[in-house]
């Protein structure tokens, strides 16, 4: 563990290989195909307070796919165990230290075949609300990605940079949807950034990626005829952050309550849901919107 601290407060990320085994990983893959199914049945993205399954009809692939979905332990009791499980206690303690809350739940799904299946380099600080860009929180969270399926290249593996995690926000595709278009070199240049440091994080099911807020990070479209599943845990100190749910209280895992907490998004508060979001982020809906005559021309 003292290896795996000094490697990722050094390069912004760290592979924990063998984190679930092979029985584990194939409960899991089991119930991530469950979700998805579950996500189809609805016929567009779907919405209810922290639940979220993204549904699109996707034009390459010619078929309603889901891309991601939020918060599916409140569906799953074997995920709302897993997410709190003493093998992830024991890679988190060292950083977060024994009172920790959870941000961020989700499955991510690469279906072959589809279209947007790429995501622009980033920074995950740029989904969190308030003050959290400030560089203070490089130490507060830790986000893990772990492998359900061969994370390749050809699947779309995640790519990152390291070290960057030193250099606070870059902004980096903060001008529109993280999944249209893939970053250029230019922007990575532009951001202090040197392409060819980028590294593709290989991985074998059951391992696990360790990555911070600042780290950048994006990855490649899936160019394979297999699915690139990846479940993504995101925690926080508790003395840091009012948001999120529960996981472990001085060390002890802690099951979700009666009502979801507002981890992310302070609409939901209004609207918790349940609701239906048919708005686009496609390139075919921008197109469709440009094509549209104004009022002004009618």
């Amino acid at each position: 563990m003292q290896d795996l601290v000094a490697e990722l407060r050094s390069n912004g990320f760290a592979v924990v290989r063998g984190f679930l085994s092979r029985e584990e990983i194939a409960e899991i893959s089991a119930e991530a195909d469950r979700m998805y199914q579950e996500g189809l049945r609805h016929h567009a993205t779907y919405r209810d307070k922290n639940l979220l399954f993204e549904v699109l009809n996707d034009p390459k692939a010619g078929r309603r796919v889901v891309l991601q979905a939020h918060w599916t332990a409140w569906l799953s009791p074997l995920l709302e165990r897993m997410r709190r499980s003493p093998q992830y206690l024991a890679v988190l303690e060292p950083f977060l230290g024994k009172d920790i809350k959870q941000i961020s739940h989700q499955i991510h799904w690469k279906p072959p075949g589809a279209k947007y299946t790429s995501y622009r380099f980033h920074q995950d600080a740029r989904f969190r609300q308030g003050n959290i860009k400030d560089f203070d929180y490089l130490q507060s969270t830790l986000t893990t990605g772990l492998a359900i399926d061969r994370q390749t290249v050809e699947n779309g593996a995640l790519r990152v940079m390291p070290g960057s995690h030193r250099l606070g926000y870059l902004g980096l595709s903060d001008d529109g949807p993280i999944m249209v278009g893939q970053t250029q070199e230019e922007e990575l240049r532009r951001a202090g950034l040197d392409p060819s440091n980028i590294r593709t994080c290989v991985m074998e099911p059951g391992d696990l990626l360790l990555w911070t807020l600042f780290t950048v990070h994006g990855s490649a479209p899936n160019v394979s005829d297999y699915d690139r599943r990846f479940m993504i845990n995101s925690y926080v100190r508790a003395s840091d952050s009012e948001r999120g749910e529960w996981a472990f209280r001085s060390g002890v895992s802690t099951s979700l309550g009666a009502e979801p907490e507002v981890c992310k998004y302070e609409q939901l508060r209004e609207r918790p849901g349940p609701f239906y979001v048919e708005s686009d982020w496609t390139e075919e809906a921008a197109m469709s919107a440009l094509a549209m005559p104004s009022e002004a021309s009618k």
